[in-house]
C-alpha cells in the first residue's frame, strides 16, 4: 500500500512552461499526490455559466503520464467576486451586522442558497468532466470548511436558524422550556421571533449561543452534504474535506461520518516546545474521528508559515520528524500546502517544497530525503507493513463539541481552555508510551480499559449512564473538574453537581465551586490564578493543581490527594472507589504535569495497561507503536540513544544502540 506523498498544487498561478519543470522536480523528489483546482473557480468559471477546463485538462493529463495521483478538489471554498457581485445577499455578516467583502477568500454565508446552487452546478461540471480521469485518486470538497466563517448571521441565516430550531423542538413552547426563556423576559410567541444570537447589551441566552453553535456546524455540513450528493451520483471514487485539528466551531465527530478519508490541516509552531506534544494529539484526534482507519495529513508547512506575529523556520529535520509523527500515529500519507512557494498573494511568504530559492536548498534536499524514504516504506508487505495498519489504544479521553461550546461561553463558572484540559490529560498519558483515542461519552467503550471525562460539562442521561456502566462493567473511569454540571439543554443538574448515575459511580458530589481568586486582571495584565498546594503520596511532594477546584463532598469513596492551602485546605482534590468490577475516579483540579503524570501512572497502572518500556533515553523523544513497528522521535535538542531490540527499518542498522541526533527517527522493526 502506498504512503501517499505530495501537496497542494496550484499551477493555474504560474505560466505554462513551469508546468513540466514541476512534475519533472515532482518525479525527483517522490511526489505520488497532487491536490488541484483547490482555489481556482474564478479560472474555471470566469464567467457565470462559462467554464474553462481545458488548462485543467491539460493538467491531469501531465500529471497521469507522469504517475502522479491526483485528488481532485471541487473549488468551492473562495468564490469568484462576480458571484458577489450579482448577489451580495451570498456575502456573510458578522454579528455586529458588518457584512464582509471579496478579495479575501470564503467569502460566503454557508446558508445561501444562491452559493450553493452555483457550488452545485460547478461540481457537477466537474464530476461530469473528471470522474473518469485515470489519475484521479480522492475528491477533495471545498477547503477548510469554516477556517474564516464559521457562524453568518444574516437574514437568510436568520431564516435558516428558524427551519433548524422548529425541526429541532416541534413547537414554540418546547424551545421557551429547553432555553428557560422564562428568565429575563425572553418568552417567545412564534420561531418568527427568533433571531441568531447577534450582538446584544448583556449576556446572551446561554442555549441560544449553544443551538447556534450547533446549527452552524451543520449548515457548513449541508454544504458539504451538497457537493457530496452531486459526486456520488456520479463517481464511487473516495471524497474527502480537509479538518483542521481541533477546531471549535465544526463538530468533527458528526462530519467525520460522511468522509471516506478523514483528512487534516495542521501548522504546529516550530519556536514552541511543546508543538510536538500538542501535534501528536492533533493526530490521535484524527485517527480516532475515522475509528482508528488510517488518515491523511492533507496540509502541513515545510518550512515556516506567513501568519503568525513571528513566522519560524522549522529547524534541519523537523520536517521529516514531525511527518513521521502523523504516520506514526496513523496517517497513510504527508501532503503539504504548497508546492511551489507563491511568488504573489497572500501568502507568497508561507514555504513551500519548492522553495523561492530553488532546489539548491535544505527543504528541498529534506523533502528529497523524505519521499526517497516514504516510497522504499510503501513497498512493504505483509507483516512488514505499515500502511493501512492501526494504533492499538487502550486508554481514551471522552471529547465533546457541546462542552466546548458550553464551557467557555460568557457567564459560564471555568475560565478555562477546554482543549488545554484535554491536552494536559494527553500529554500525561502520551508521556507513558500510551496511544490515546478520543472517544465520545455515549460510544461503546468495552474496548478500553481506561477511560478519561475531563471537563464534561454537558451531559446527557445516556452519556452519563453510559460512563457509570462503564465502570462497573471493569473498566477504569476518572472523571475531571467541571463535568456533568448541566444537561444538553444547559439546565443545571440539581442536587449536587454531577449528577446521578455519575454521584453513584463515584461516591462523590460537587457542593460548589471554589476556584483560586485571581488577581484584579486589568493590574495585572491577565495573570493567571495561583496554583494551589495538593498534598498526598499519590501526587507526590510539590505537587499543585492550576485552574480550577470543587468543593467535592464524599459518600463512598477514598481520599487520594487534598487541597493543602486556600479556602479548600484539607478537602479532597481526588478521590477513588470501587464500583462494579472496575473503578471511578474523580479529580477536582487540573494537577500540574509532574503531579497529573503520576496520577495516571497509578491510574493505568492499576487498571492493568502495560505501559510502553523506555525505548530511549533523552528527554522529549516520543514512542508509537503502529502495528508491528514501533516509532522513536526524538523531538529535543540532544542526541537520544535507542534501547531496544530490532532493526532500523530506515537506515537497516540494529536499533540497540543506535544514536538519534536532535529530529532524528528510528523505525524499528522485530
Amino acid at each position: 500500500m502506498t504512503i501517499w506523498y505530495g501537496g497542494d498544487y496550484n499551477p493555474e498561478q504560474w505560466p505554462r512552461e513551469v508546468w513540466d519543470e514541476d512534475v519533472r522536480l515532482m518525479n525527483r523528489g517522490g511526489i505520488t499526490l497532487a491536490t488541484v483546482g483547490v482555489f481556482s473557480w474564478a479560472r474555471l468559471e470566469p464567467r457565470p455559466g462559462e467554464y474553462d477546463f481545458g488548462w485543467l485538462d491539460e493538467v491531469l493529463d501531465l500529471l497521469h503520464a507522469n504517475g502522479i495521483r491526483v485528488d481532485l478538489a471541487s473549488a468551492t471554498a473562495s468564490p469568484p467576486p462576480w458571484l458577489a457581485v450579482r448577489h451580495p445577499e451570498t456575502l456573510p455578516v458578522t454579528e455586529d451586522g458588518v457584512r464582509l467583502s471579496v478579495g479575501s477568500r470564503q467569502q460566503y454565508c454557508p446558508s445561501s442558497p444562491v452559493y450553493r446552487e452555483r457550488a452545485r452546478e460547478l461540481v457537477t461540471r466537474l464530476v461530469e468532466r473528471y470522474a473518469q480521469h485515470p489519475a484521479l485518486e480522492l475528491w477533495h470538497v471545498n477547503n477548510e470548511y469554516g477556517c474564516h466563517v464559521s457562524r453568518c448571521y444574516c437574514d437568510v441565516s436568520a431564516a435558516a436558524f428558524r427551519e433548524w430550531l422548529a425541526a429541532k423542538y416541534g413547537s414554540i413552547d418546547e424551545l421557551n422550556r429547553a432555553w428557560g426563556t422564562a428568565f429575563w423576559s425572553q418568552r417567545y410567541d412564534s420561531f418568527e421571533e427568533v433571531m441568531p444570537p447577534r450582538t446584544a447589551p448583556t449576556f446572551r441566552n446561554p442555549t441560544q449561543l449553544l443551538d447556534f453553535d450547533r446549527f452552524s456546524s451543520d449548515e457548513l455540513l449541508a454544504c458539504y452534504r451538497a457537493e457530496v450528493e452531486v459526486i456520488r451520483a456520479r463517481s464511487d471514487v473516495r471524497i474527502t474535506t480537509n479538518f483542521m485539528g481541533f477546531f471549535k466551531p465544526v463538530d468533527y465527530w458528526k462530519w467525520a461520518q460522511e468522509v471516506d478519508v478523514v483528512s487534516d490541516d495542521t501548522y504546529p509552531d516550530p519556536a514552541d516546545p511543546m508543538s510536538p506534544a500538542y501535534a501528536a494529539m492533533v493526530r490521535d484526534l484524527m485517527r480516532s474521528l475515522g475509528g482508528g482507519a488510517p488518515w491523511l495529513l492533507m496540509e502541513q508547512a515545510p518550512s515556516a508559515v506567513n501568519w503568525r506575529a513571528q513566522n519560524a523556520a522549522k529547524s534541519p529535520g523537523q520536517m521529516r520528524a514531525w511527518s513521521y509523527q502523523s504516520i506514526a500515529r496513523g496517517a497513510d500519507g504527508v501532503l503539504f500546502f504548497q508546492w511551489r512557494q507563491s511568488a504573489a498573494g497572500s501568502e507568497k511568504f508561507h514555504s513551500g517544497l519548492v522553495p523561492h530559492a530553488g532546489t539548491d536548498t535544505r527543504v528541498w534536499r529534506e523533502v528529497e530525503q523524505l519521499g526517497a524514504e516514504l516510497g522504499a516504506l510503501s513497498e512493504r508487505t505483509g507483516d512488514d507493513a505499515i500502511a493501512g495498519t492501526r494504533v492499538p489504544s487502550s486508554v481514551a479521553i471522552a471529547l465533546d463539541w457541546d462542552s466546548w461550546w458550553a464551557v467557555e461561553q460568557p457567564a459560564s463558572p471555568t475560565t478555562v481552555s477546554y482543549v488545554e484540559v484535554l491536552f494536559a490529560w494527553h500529554r500525561a498519558l502520551s508521556s507513558l508510551g500510551l496511544a490515546v483515542d478520543f472517544v465520545r461519552a455515549q460510544d461503546d467503550l468495552s474496548g478500553y480499559r481506561v477511560v478519561v471525562a475531563p471537563a464534561h460539562f454537558v451531559i446527557t442521561d445516556a452519556q452519563a449512564a453510559n460512563l457509570a456502566s462503564f465502570a462497573e462493567r471493569g473498566g477504569t473511569l476518572v472523571v475531571g473538574f467541571s463535568s456533568g454540571i448541566t444537561d444538553e439543554h444547559l439546565h443545571i443538574r440539581l442536587g449536587g453537581y454531577l449528577g446521578e448515575p455519575l454521584r453513584a459511580a463515584l461516591g462523590v458530589w460537587i457542593e460548589e465551586f471554589a476556584p483560586p481568586a485571581a488577581p484584579d486582571l486589568r493590574a495585572t495584565g491577565g495573570q493567571a490564578p495561583p496554583p494551589v498546594p495538593l498534598t498526598g503520596e499519590l501526587l507526590g511532594d510539590d505537587a499543585f493543581g492550576v485552574v480550577w477546584s470543587e468543593a467535592v463532598r464524599v459518600e463512598d469513596a477514598e481520599i487520594l490527594a487534598r487541597f493543602g492551602g486556600g479556602a479548600l485546605e484539607e478537602w479532597p482534590a481526588v478521590t477513588r472507589r470501587t464500583v462494579g468490577g472496575g473503578r471511578g475516579w474523580y479529580v477536582a483540579t487540573l494537577p500540574e504535569h509532574g503531579a497529573l503524570r503520576r496520577l495516571v501512572e497509578r491510574v493505568v497502572t492499576d487498571a492493568g495497561v502495560d505501559v510502553l518500556p523506555v525505548a530511549a533515553s533523552g528527554a522529549n523523544v516520543e514512542c508509537v507503536r503502529r502495528g508491528r513497528s514501533l516509532f522513536v522521535i526524538n523531538h529535543g535538542p540532544d542526541e537520544a540513544r535507542i534501547d531496544v531490540d530490532g532493526m532500523d527499518i530506515l537506515t537497516g542498522r540494529a536499533a540497540m544502540g543506535l544514536v538519534l541526533p536532535p529530529q532524528g527517527v528510528a523505525i524499528v522493526g522485530s
